[in-house]
């Protein structure tokens, strides 16, 4: 990639949109069509990334948060992401085997998993993006933040997806502008 031509215009960097979002949070598990529909209208011009924000009311959450670390690592971090929100109420019943019946049913190493919950390998990465997401004014999940504005979708998801369309375009509008 480092070899290009002068002439040759850089690619446009994508618009990013960080969600703040808690595995075991039933509003990001409604959240995840929005995210799909947003990946597919968008596809690179728009990079979503998975911040962390576990909630003390549940009890699972920062192992999960550990978790899709681990899964990132091993090359599965949105599918995972994806197979855990859309099981809830299975990871407030059995914790921590879940995170890794997950990872063995992706085909992930679910040793390595087991493994990681247990070092504390990604803890710092958790740590850092709920002390980021507190210093912005998170207060819960899903939580989205693009173009420097931070949207709530812990109280109602109606009308987020619009909102993150419009500023979205309004960036790669102004990015391609420039």
């Amino acid at each position: 990639m480092s070899e290009s031509s002068p002439a040759a215009t850089p690619p446009a960097s994508p618009v990013v949109l960080d969600v703040w979002c808690e595995l075991q949070c039933p509003d990001c598990r409604t959240a995840l069509d929005d995210l799909r529909a947003l990946r597919a209208r968008y596809g690179e011009r728009l990079e979503v990334r998975l911040r962390h924000f576990p909630l003390e009311k549940h009890k699972h959450a920062f192992a999960a948060a550990q978790a899709a670390e681990e899964a990132a690592v091993q090359g599965q971090g949105w599918p995972y992401v994806e197979a855990v929100l859309g099981r809830v109420e299975k990871l407030d019943r059995e914790g921590e085997p879940f995170l890794v019946e997950v990872a063995a049913e992706l085909g992930l190493d679910a040793e390595e998993f087991d493994t990681a919950l247990i070092d504390g390998r990604h803890i710092l990465i958790v740590d850092a993006d709920q002390a980021e997401g507190k210093a912005i004014g998170v207060t819960g999940t899903p939580t989205y933040v693009i173009g420097g504005e931070r949207l709530d979708g812990g109280t109602s998801q109606e009308g987020l997806r619009e909102r993150v369309e419009e500023i979205a375009d309004r960036l790669l509008a102004s990015g391609r502008e420039s």
